[in-house]
């Protein structure tokens, strides 16, 4: 008998050490995978933010040091660099692009989250057409509408004004703030409504005290998603404005390059101060972003 308890014991000695083995040995393997990724995160940031880091620190240098010293910290600091950019434009050119993005953040918002609340609470054909027409819009590059685009513009006097980037801001973007806010809407439980329903609250009421209030993640990455596109679009902003009172910020840094000469510590100064809001904007609403797109997914 106690021979085969020691063989039991042997056994059971044999099972424990081979499972807390194995405990080891998926503890270790999984170490080196979260390093591996926090390895390759790491060098995907790198390769982000060194050109942010170098357009910085490039923007305090000289223009003969720009080119004689490309990889290095500046010699003399030259802050004037700023001062300098903010006088010869991008005061009017930030605040014509502020214009601009807040004025299609707006209507963007406003008239996507309405349309989204039509699109998930009813049910028809036409319901289906008009999203079916929505995704459609997804797929238009706003390259090939540039001629259409141009011509319609000049046909309603619209060439030369602020209202022809916000008109075809607010059109490119629209259909994929429509989609997101709609998914988003799908996922509100139908009791709230029904609840508000009999408590005799409107369409409007609805919408406005039950369906914004909850939506606010999806929102404000929509308000992210257009703030970019609208601060950071070039190629209209270029052909659609010629008036250098109010080009925006992407098309009015063009006016800082010269033929024979480029100051480009002015120019990468004026870079730097265009892409401060934006980053302060993603710092800020960074949450909401992350947020807003994983709760937007759970219907379609």
């Amino acid at each position: 008998m106690a021979k085969i308890n020691t063989n039991e014991e042997y056994v059971e000695h044999n099972r424990i050490t081979g499972f807390f083995k194995s405990i080891t040995k998926l503890n270790l393997h999984g170490k080196v995978t979260k390093n591996l990724i926090l390895l390759g995160l790491l060098f995907f940031a790198l390769l982000i933010l060194y050109p942010l880091f170098w357009m910085v620190i490039s923007s305090l240098k000289s223009y003969d040091e720009i080119y004689n010293n490309v990889w290095s910290l500046p010699t003399e600091w030259h802050f004037e660099n700023y001062l300098t950019a903010w006088s010869k434009g991008i005061s009017s050119y930030f605040v014509n692009s502020l214009i601009v993005t807040l004025s299609t953040i707006v209507l963007v918002v406003l008239i996507g989250s309405m349309a989204a609340f039509t699109l998930s609470r009813y049910k028809s054909k036409w319901i289906d057409f008009s999203l079916i027409f929505i995704i459609g819009g997804l797929m238009m590059n706003p390259q090939v509408a540039l001629i259409p685009l141009f011509e319609m513009l000049t046909w309603m006097d619209l060439i030369n004004t602020r209202w022809a980037l916000i008109l075809t801001y607010v059109a490119f973007r629209l259909p994929l703030t429509i989609i997101l806010i709609r998914a988003f809407f799908l996922s509100i439980p139908k009791d709230l409504e029904e609840s508000a329903i009999i408590d005799g609250c409107s369409e409007y009421g609805i919408y406005s005290k039950i369906y914004l209030p909850l939506s606010i993640p999806i929102i404000m990455t929509a308000i992210v998603f257009t703030a970019f596109f609208a601060w950071n679009e070039f190629l209209f902003a270029t052909v659609f404005i010629d008036s250098d009172v109010l080009k925006t910020i992407p098309s009015g840094l063009m006016n800082f390059r010269d033929a024979l000469r480029t100051d480009w510590g002015v120019l990468l100064a004026g870079m730097v101060i265009a892409s401060i809001p934006m980053i302060i904007l993603l710092i800020v609403l960074q949450k909401y972003l992350v947020r807003g797109l994983s709760e937007g997914s759970v219907k379609g």
